[in-house]
């Protein structure tokens, strides 16, 4: 199975239209935490928890029945986007949210490239 890193990085247009993304966030699966760095568009690195003290600029937490429904390869309705998992108080998004909204799309191809069979 294919890493998020790689995942990335073999969609050419993901790259580039993420080109001007460098942030590091937290990525919640229940209690998992996920730290992702991402540099000029590429996940740089992903570590995994437990973390002591990690620096982050925003947070996308949810339980892991939800994250599960989200990377399913036929995500139901509500889950299939992290907006609608947000509408129904399934996902919370926390800290600095600017680099977060400002390149949205890029954050959500991002984490679907997780999908069951996109990997």
């Amino acid at each position: 199975m294919l890493s998020l890193p790689d995942l990335v990085d073999r969609d050419e247009r993901l790259v580039h239209r993420g080109r001007w993304v460098t942030v590091t966030f937290l990525v919640e699966v229940g209690a998992e935490q996920y730290l992702v760095e991402v540099v000029h568009g590429r996940v740089a690195d992903v570590r995994r928890g437990p973390l002591v003290m990690p620096s982050w600029r925003f947070a996308l937490r949810a339980p892991v029945a939800e994250w599960d429904a989200f990377w399913s390869s036929d995500p139901p309705p509500g889950s299939h986007d992290l907006f609608a998992m947000l509408k129904r108080h399934a996902l919370s998004v926390e800290g600095d949210l600017q680099p977060f909204m400002a390149n949205l799309q890029w954050f959500k191809d991002v984490l679907a490239t997780l999908r069951e069979g996109r990997r």
